[in-house]
Protein backbone atom coordinates (compact mmCIF):
# COMPACT_ATOMS: atom_id res chain seq x y z
CA UNK A 1 0.00 0.00 0.00
CA UNK A 2 1.21 3.38 -0.99
CA UNK A 3 1.17 6.22 1.58
CA UNK A 4 -1.32 9.07 0.53
CA UNK A 5 0.69 11.60 2.59
CA UNK A 6 4.15 12.81 1.95
CA UNK A 7 6.65 12.33 4.66
CA UNK A 8 8.11 15.33 6.46
CA UNK A 9 11.09 16.81 7.73
CA UNK A 10 10.49 16.72 11.86
CA UNK A 11 12.69 15.31 14.47
CA UNK A 12 10.14 12.70 15.17
CA UNK A 13 10.92 9.73 12.64
CA UNK A 14 6.98 8.26 11.51
CA UNK A 15 6.33 4.40 11.23
CA UNK A 16 4.84 3.68 7.47
CA UNK A 17 2.52 1.04 7.33
CA UNK A 18 1.80 0.78 10.77
CA UNK A 19 -0.17 -1.89 12.06
CA UNK A 20 -2.85 -0.36 14.28
CA UNK A 21 -3.90 -3.69 15.94
CA UNK A 22 -0.45 -3.35 17.71
CA UNK A 23 -2.18 0.23 19.14
CA UNK A 24 -6.14 -0.79 19.67
CA UNK A 25 -7.50 -2.61 22.43
CA UNK A 26 -9.29 -5.37 20.11
CA UNK A 27 -6.00 -6.15 18.75
CA UNK A 28 -7.36 -5.74 14.99
CA UNK A 29 -6.82 -2.93 12.56
CA UNK A 30 -4.78 -2.54 9.28
CA UNK A 31 -1.98 0.02 8.67
CA UNK A 32 -1.99 3.92 9.67
CA UNK A 33 -0.09 5.77 6.71
CA UNK A 34 1.81 7.53 8.79
CA UNK A 35 1.91 6.67 13.24
CA UNK A 36 3.85 9.54 15.16
CA UNK A 37 4.25 8.55 18.71
CA UNK A 38 6.05 12.19 20.16
CA UNK A 39 7.95 11.89 23.65
CA UNK A 40 7.14 15.72 24.28
CA UNK A 41 4.91 18.50 24.22
CA UNK A 42 7.80 20.09 21.64
CA UNK A 43 7.88 17.10 19.87
CA UNK A 44 4.39 16.81 19.37
CA UNK A 45 3.98 20.80 18.39
CA UNK A 46 6.84 20.53 15.48
CA UNK A 47 4.98 17.22 14.14
CA UNK A 48 2.07 19.50 13.98
CA UNK A 49 3.50 22.45 12.59
CA UNK A 50 5.05 20.48 9.65
CA UNK A 51 1.83 18.65 8.57
CA UNK A 52 0.03 19.86 5.22
CA UNK A 53 -3.04 21.25 5.51
CA UNK A 54 -5.83 19.07 5.25
CA UNK A 55 -4.18 15.90 5.76
CA UNK A 56 -6.36 13.24 7.67
CA UNK A 57 -5.37 13.43 11.25
CA UNK A 58 -6.67 10.38 14.37
CA UNK A 59 -5.28 11.38 17.97
CA UNK A 60 -4.86 8.18 19.38
CA UNK A 61 -4.73 7.17 23.44
CA UNK A 62 -4.93 3.68 24.61
CA UNK A 63 -6.79 2.53 21.44
CA UNK A 64 -9.52 1.12 24.38
CA UNK A 65 -12.33 2.88 22.86
CA UNK A 66 -11.62 2.97 19.02
CA UNK A 67 -12.59 0.18 16.05
CA UNK A 68 -9.55 0.53 13.27
CA UNK A 69 -11.39 -1.38 10.08
CA UNK A 70 -9.26 -3.83 8.22
CA UNK A 71 -8.29 -1.48 5.16
CA UNK A 72 -6.26 1.23 7.56
CA UNK A 73 -5.95 5.01 8.41
CA UNK A 74 -5.00 7.31 5.11
CA UNK A 75 -3.71 10.37 6.95
CA UNK A 76 -1.60 10.47 10.14
CA UNK A 77 -2.06 8.53 13.28
CA UNK A 78 -0.43 11.10 16.38
CA UNK A 79 -0.32 8.50 19.90
CA UNK A 80 -0.26 10.52 23.20
CA UNK A 81 0.54 7.39 24.89
CA UNK A 82 4.16 8.61 24.55
CA UNK A 83 3.86 11.80 26.19
CA UNK A 84 4.99 12.26 29.47
CA UNK A 85 2.82 10.79 32.36
CA UNK A 86 1.75 14.43 34.10
CA UNK A 87 0.08 13.74 37.90
CA UNK A 88 0.05 16.74 40.26
CA UNK A 89 -1.57 17.63 43.47
CA UNK A 90 -2.15 21.30 43.55
CA UNK A 91 -3.56 22.73 46.23
CA UNK A 92 -6.78 21.57 48.54
CA UNK A 93 -8.50 19.14 46.28
CA UNK A 94 -6.99 20.08 42.59
CA UNK A 95 -5.34 17.38 40.64
CA UNK A 96 -3.58 18.05 37.23
CA UNK A 97 -3.32 14.88 35.11
CA UNK A 98 -1.78 14.44 31.49
CA UNK A 99 -3.31 13.13 28.82
CA UNK A 100 -1.31 10.19 28.31
CA UNK A 101 -1.56 9.08 32.16
CA UNK A 102 -3.61 5.93 32.56
CA UNK A 103 -6.81 6.26 34.14
CA UNK A 104 -6.04 3.41 36.56
CA UNK A 105 -3.23 5.70 37.57
CA UNK A 106 -5.27 9.13 38.30
CA UNK A 107 -7.71 6.72 40.53
CA UNK A 108 -5.08 5.12 42.75
CA UNK A 109 -3.22 8.41 43.28
CA UNK A 110 -6.73 10.22 44.22
CA UNK A 111 -7.55 7.78 46.78
CA UNK A 112 -4.08 7.95 47.97
CA UNK A 113 -4.48 12.20 48.23
CA UNK A 114 -8.41 11.03 49.46
CA UNK A 115 -9.55 13.29 47.19
CA UNK A 116 -12.75 12.44 44.99
CA UNK A 117 -14.99 11.24 44.17
CA UNK A 118 -12.01 9.97 41.56
CA UNK A 119 -11.97 6.31 42.42
CA UNK A 120 -14.14 5.26 39.14
CA UNK A 121 -11.50 6.26 37.07
CA UNK A 122 -10.13 3.09 37.50
CA UNK A 123 -12.72 1.44 35.88
CA UNK A 124 -12.19 3.17 32.44
CA UNK A 125 -9.74 1.21 30.86
CA UNK A 126 -7.69 3.43 28.78
CA UNK A 127 -6.01 7.37 29.23
CA UNK A 128 -7.01 10.49 30.50
CA UNK A 129 -6.96 12.02 27.37
CA UNK A 130 -9.52 9.45 25.99
CA UNK A 131 -11.61 9.92 28.79
CA UNK A 132 -11.76 13.59 28.76
CA UNK A 133 -12.90 13.33 24.98
CA UNK A 134 -16.04 11.33 25.21
CA UNK A 135 -16.64 11.48 29.12
CA UNK A 136 -15.76 8.27 29.88
CA UNK A 137 -17.56 6.73 32.42
CA UNK A 138 -17.43 3.81 35.55
CA UNK A 139 -19.23 2.86 38.27
CA UNK A 140 -21.59 5.75 38.15
CA UNK A 141 -18.92 8.79 37.80
CA UNK A 142 -17.88 10.24 34.62
CA UNK A 143 -14.69 11.94 33.69
CA UNK A 144 -16.10 15.66 33.12
CA UNK A 145 -17.66 15.90 36.76
CA UNK A 146 -14.92 17.51 38.45
CA UNK A 147 -13.16 18.85 35.10
CA UNK A 148 -12.33 22.71 36.24
CA UNK A 149 -9.78 23.56 32.92
CA UNK A 150 -8.09 21.82 30.59
CA UNK A 151 -5.06 22.44 28.09
CA UNK A 152 -5.80 21.60 24.39
CA UNK A 153 -3.52 22.15 21.23
CA UNK A 154 -4.67 22.59 17.29
CA UNK A 155 -3.79 21.54 14.24
CA UNK A 156 -1.31 24.20 14.49
CA UNK A 157 0.37 22.85 17.32
CA UNK A 158 -0.78 26.00 19.43
CA UNK A 159 -1.48 25.00 23.38
CA UNK A 160 -4.64 26.55 24.50
CA UNK A 161 -6.04 26.70 28.26
CA UNK A 162 -9.49 26.41 28.16
CA UNK A 163 -12.09 26.29 31.18
CA UNK A 164 -14.86 23.79 31.92
CA UNK A 165 -17.63 26.38 30.38
CA UNK A 166 -16.52 26.17 26.55
CA UNK A 167 -17.46 22.61 26.41
CA UNK A 168 -20.74 21.36 26.00
CA UNK A 169 -21.00 17.74 27.94
CA UNK A 170 -23.10 15.10 28.03
CA UNK A 171 -23.54 11.48 28.62
CA UNK A 172 -20.54 9.96 26.63
CA UNK A 173 -20.45 13.25 24.39
CA UNK A 174 -17.96 16.17 24.77
CA UNK A 175 -18.32 19.17 22.04
CA UNK A 176 -15.98 22.19 22.02
CA UNK A 177 -13.62 23.98 20.28
CA UNK A 178 -12.87 21.82 16.92
CA UNK A 179 -9.79 20.21 15.70
CA UNK A 180 -8.00 20.54 19.53
CA UNK A 181 -6.39 17.43 21.21
CA UNK A 182 -6.51 17.33 24.94
CA UNK A 183 -3.14 17.55 26.59
CA UNK A 184 -4.11 17.85 30.05
CA UNK A 185 -6.48 18.42 32.71
CA UNK A 186 -7.13 20.10 36.06
CA UNK A 187 -9.76 18.50 38.51
CA UNK A 188 -11.40 20.41 41.23
CA UNK A 189 -12.18 17.53 43.83
CA UNK A 190 -13.56 17.57 47.22
CA UNK A 191 -12.54 15.48 50.51
CA UNK A 192 -13.58 11.67 49.48
CA UNK A 193 -13.21 8.10 52.13
CA UNK A 194 -13.11 5.64 49.34
CA UNK A 195 -9.94 3.94 50.67
CA UNK A 196 -7.28 1.55 49.18
CA UNK A 197 -9.44 -1.74 50.20
CA UNK A 198 -12.62 0.26 48.90
CA UNK A 199 -10.88 0.55 45.43
CA UNK A 200 -9.82 -2.87 45.33
CA UNK A 201 -13.39 -4.29 45.94
CA UNK A 202 -14.74 -1.74 43.23
CA UNK A 203 -12.14 -3.50 40.38
CA UNK A 204 -13.01 -6.61 42.23
CA UNK A 205 -16.51 -6.75 41.08
CA UNK A 206 -15.73 -5.21 37.80
CA UNK A 207 -13.25 -7.87 37.03
CA UNK A 208 -16.56 -10.19 37.95
CA UNK A 209 -18.73 -8.99 36.11
CA UNK A 210 -16.62 -8.02 32.48
CA UNK A 211 -14.50 -9.76 30.25
CA UNK A 212 -11.07 -8.20 31.39
CA UNK A 213 -8.73 -10.93 30.29
CA UNK A 214 -10.06 -11.25 26.46
CA UNK A 215 -8.95 -8.22 24.17
CA UNK A 216 -12.07 -5.63 23.63
CA UNK A 217 -12.87 -2.15 23.59
CA UNK A 218 -15.21 -1.64 26.70
CA UNK A 219 -18.39 -0.98 26.22
CA UNK A 220 -19.73 -1.17 22.77
CA UNK A 221 -23.19 0.97 23.05
CA UNK A 222 -24.10 3.49 25.11
CA UNK A 223 -26.92 2.72 27.91
CA UNK A 224 -30.23 3.87 26.30
CA UNK A 225 -32.34 6.58 28.67
CA UNK A 226 -33.56 4.30 31.63
CA UNK A 227 -32.20 1.52 30.74
CA UNK A 228 -28.78 -0.56 30.40
CA UNK A 229 -27.70 -2.02 26.59
CA UNK A 230 -26.38 -5.11 28.27
CA UNK A 231 -29.53 -6.22 29.71
CA UNK A 232 -31.56 -5.33 26.10
CA UNK A 233 -28.70 -7.42 24.28
CA UNK A 234 -29.36 -10.49 26.73
CA UNK A 235 -32.27 -10.22 26.84
CA UNK A 236 -32.43 -10.67 22.64
CA UNK A 237 -30.68 -13.53 23.35
CA UNK A 238 -27.54 -12.60 22.09
CA UNK A 239 -24.98 -13.62 24.75
CA UNK A 240 -22.55 -16.03 23.03
CA UNK A 241 -23.28 -15.35 19.42
CA UNK A 242 -20.16 -15.23 16.85
CA UNK A 243 -19.46 -14.04 13.63
CA UNK A 244 -15.83 -15.45 12.82
CA UNK A 245 -13.47 -14.53 16.00
CA UNK A 246 -15.67 -11.77 17.46
CA UNK A 247 -17.88 -13.10 20.43
CA UNK A 248 -20.56 -11.51 22.52
CA UNK A 249 -18.81 -12.18 25.72
CA UNK A 250 -20.92 -14.48 27.87
CA UNK A 251 -19.49 -12.44 31.44
CA UNK A 252 -20.82 -8.77 30.21
CA UNK A 253 -23.42 -8.57 27.04
CA UNK A 254 -22.36 -4.94 25.90
CA UNK A 255 -18.92 -6.33 25.29
CA UNK A 256 -17.38 -7.98 22.09
CA UNK A 257 -14.49 -9.81 22.47
CA UNK A 258 -11.94 -11.13 19.94
CA UNK A 259 -11.53 -14.83 20.42
CA UNK A 260 -7.85 -14.42 19.11
CA UNK A 261 -8.39 -14.63 15.45
CA UNK A 262 -11.20 -11.63 14.70
CA UNK A 263 -10.80 -9.23 12.33
CA UNK A 264 -12.25 -5.81 12.35
CA UNK A 265 -14.76 -6.64 9.77
CA UNK A 266 -15.68 -9.62 12.09
CA UNK A 267 -16.72 -7.18 14.99
CA UNK A 268 -18.48 -4.65 12.89
CA UNK A 269 -20.58 -6.94 11.26
CA UNK A 270 -21.79 -8.57 14.69
CA UNK A 271 -22.04 -5.11 15.72
CA UNK A 272 -25.07 -4.40 13.25
CA UNK A 273 -26.24 -7.87 13.83
CA UNK A 274 -26.85 -7.18 17.49
CA UNK A 275 -28.40 -3.77 16.54
CA UNK A 276 -30.35 -5.18 14.49
CA UNK A 277 -31.69 -7.79 16.29
CA UNK A 278 -32.56 -5.91 19.88
CA UNK A 279 -34.31 -3.19 17.94
CA UNK A 280 -36.25 -5.83 16.80
CA UNK A 281 -36.96 -7.52 19.95
CA UNK A 282 -37.12 -4.19 21.90
CA UNK A 283 -37.76 -1.17 19.63
CA UNK A 284 -34.64 0.04 21.08
CA UNK A 285 -31.72 1.50 18.44
CA UNK A 286 -28.65 0.96 20.40
CA UNK A 287 -26.03 3.77 19.97
CA UNK A 288 -22.26 3.09 19.64
CA UNK A 289 -19.78 4.38 22.72
CA UNK A 290 -17.15 2.71 20.18
CA UNK A 291 -15.71 5.19 17.33
CA UNK A 292 -15.65 2.92 14.01
CA UNK A 293 -12.66 5.11 11.52
CA UNK A 294 -10.73 3.74 8.58
CA UNK A 295 -11.34 1.76 5.52
CA UNK A 296 -12.74 -1.67 4.72
CA UNK A 297 -10.40 -3.80 3.59
CA UNK A 298 -10.78 -4.41 -0.49
CA UNK A 299 -11.36 -7.55 -1.41
CA UNK A 300 -8.83 -9.65 -3.27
Amino acid sequence: MSAMVEEVPTQAEPLRNEPMRRHTSWRVGGPADLFYEPASVAELQEILASLPRGVPLLWLGLGSNLLVRDGGLRGVVIATGGLPRELERLDGGRVRAGAGLPCALLARACVRWQVGPAAFFAGIPGSVGGALAMNAGAFGGETWDGVERVTTIDRAGKLHDRERAEFTVAYRSVQGPPSECFLSATFALAADATTSSGLKAMLARRNATQPLRSPSCGSVFRNPPGDHAGRLIESAGLKGARIGGAVVSEKHANFIVNDGDATAADIERLIERVRAEVEKASQVRLELEVRVVGELKEAR
